[in-house]
């Protein structure tokens, strides 16, 4: 019998995707991964990885990364995609974002997205702007050719005749007191919240990328706030007492 590894290389890294093997030192699995190429290859004439020229011809090679993401999405299905390649193959499995009607998190699976651009979407699309095409969200995020590029695969442009309806009660980070803020958001410190409120005394905030400038939010913490709080112009008015 051959020296080598009982296992088809292929199938090796199905396995170590999904967490059933340990993955390999990166150098061993890059050798072992370019032997299974070759031995693998001459079947279909097209070397394992090598795109073809004819967009109709699937690889080998994308069949299995698509599996691996479908069983990764399976397992975690709030994953976000980080590549192209992963965004080709999640709208090979059917995925699809509808642009008017897509949430923070649809939004956040995107890569390269900022949580300051999801912000601007959520807060049009509850103004009831909607987007009839790529190049309208190219306009307005003002992103280069190459990231919409990415993205536009995924994309699905639906026109509805009424605006989206808010996805969460929305709080006003303008108008509420600190204590206030600290109950809806548990992600807001009692101290950081009496800080906000302190910093608006100067002047309103004008959206979510203000406020995290100003406050020095990490971006996680900002990303929870995402469809979740408002901004309301013009000095707050008096609190008035509840009635008994």
């Amino acid at each position: 019998m051959a020296d080598g590894h009982w296992l088809d290389p292929l199938a090796r890294s199905l396995l170590e995707a999904t967490g059933q093997l340990p993955a390999r030192p990166r150098a061993a699995a890059a050798s072992a991964d370019q032997a299974g190429d070759r031995a693998n290859s001459g079947a279909q004439g097209l070397p394992l990885g090598q795109a073809s020229d004819d967009p109709g011809v699937d690889t080998e090679a994308a069949a299995i990364e698509r599996e691996l993401l479908a069983l990764k999405l399976r397992r975690n299905p709030g994953l976000r995609l980080s590549t192209a390649t992963e965004v080709r193959h999640a709208a090979a499995l059917g995925w699809r974002l509808d642009v008017n009607r897509a949430t923070a998190a649809d939004w956040l699976r995107l890569p390269g997205i900022s949580p300051h651009q999801v912000d601007l979407l959520l807060r049009l699309q509850a103004g009831g702007v909607q987007l009839s095409g790529p190049e309208d969200l190219q306009q307005l995020l003002e992103l280069p050719g190459d990231q919409i590029g990415c993205w536009q695969p995924l994309l699905l442009f639906r026109w509805y005749g009424e605006p989206a309806s808010p996805q969460v009660r929305q709080l006003d980070l303008n108008r509420a007191n600190a204590s206030q803020i600290h109950a809806a958001l548990s992600g807001l410190s009692l101290e950081r919240c009496q800080r906000l409120v302190r910093e608006r005394q100067r002047a309103p905030f004008r959206d979510l990328a203000d406020l995290q400038q100003r406050l020095q939010l990490p971006a996680a913490l900002v990303e929870e706030l995402i469809g979740r709080v408002r901004f309301s112009q013009g000095p707050a008015g008096p609190v008035l007492p509840r009635p008994s």
